[in-house]
């Protein structure tokens, strides 16, 4: 059959349009059904490794979010030795697992930050943030130096955890909750998920890690450097023989 005549033919066109994407579909769906699961478990010492998100963390992941830095950025590394070599380890589902939404992204204006955190200084974001000309010369990225002028709002932490929670996040505000949570996560990180203590938690990392620079006042900069210094650091996959994630795949 010529491909003349499937393209002036609109049934038979509908027909085979709709077989190749069945196929398709059932080439992508039926292998689900064969697997036990498709997030994959990161335990390291029978602990998770993967958190939710602390107070600081979770306010800077909404300011990302606000200013659009998704639209640019991707946070998503294939399963491709290109993107190995130049951002490390493809992404695992269970990095995500608790992002509502998600920032997998598929438009790189700039580069994908699934792995950023601990790659470069905090001095480094902040001025990136504040000019990223002055640090990266031909980037076409707009600066946001309003970040170091705005207070951050915090008030609002324990309804924005809450939020989270209903929606299975795994914060806590009953002691069941917080024990299940030293089991899973650990002591510290279990402190640190708990919404009675969200605001000072939040005062405190912004506080001692001081991000911005500025240690009189907490500033949106702090939050969004907390969240960005983060991305990527909760598997460690030096601790993981080669190969071992793949059996999720």
């Amino acid at each position: 059959m010529k491909h003349e005549q499937i393209e002036t033919n609109a049934g038979l066109l509908i027909v085979l349009t709709l077989i190749v994407i069945s196929i398709g579909g059932l080439a992508e769906i039926v292998p689900l059904y064969f697997l036990d699961g498709t997030v994959e478990e990161v335990k390291v010492a029978g602990r998770d490794t993967v958190r939710p998100y602390t107070p600081l963390e979770l306010r800077g992941r909404d300011i990302y979010q606000r200013e659009g830095c998704y639209v640019c950025h991707s946070q998503m590394i294939r399963p491709f030795r290109d993107e190995a070599l130049r951002y490390g380890h493809y992404s695992l589902a269970a990095e995500s697992k608790y992002d509502h939404p998600f920032q997998w992204g598929s438009k790189r204006t700039g580069p994908d930050l699934a792995r950023v955190g601990g790659k470069y200084s905090n001095q480094w974001h902040v001025q990136h943030l504040y000019d990223p000309r002055s640090v990266v010369p031909e980037s076409i990225m707009p600066g946001y130096p309003w970040l170091l002028k705005n207070n951050l709002a915090y008030k609002d932490i324990n309804g924005r955890m809450r939020a989270l929670k209903a929606v299975g996040v795994p914060y806590s505000e009953t002691q069941v909750e917080y024990d299940a949570n030293v089991q899973r996560f650990g002591r510290e990180a279990a402190d640190l998920l708990d919404i009675h203590s969200a605001e000072h938690n939040l005062l405190s990392q912004a506080q001692s890690s001081n991000y911005d620079g500025n240690g009189d006042t907490i500033t949106e900069m702090d939050a969004l450097v907390a969240y960005l210094q983060v991305l990527g650091t909760m598997v460690d996959f030096s601790k993981f023989d080669e190969g071992h994630f793949a059996k999720y795949r």
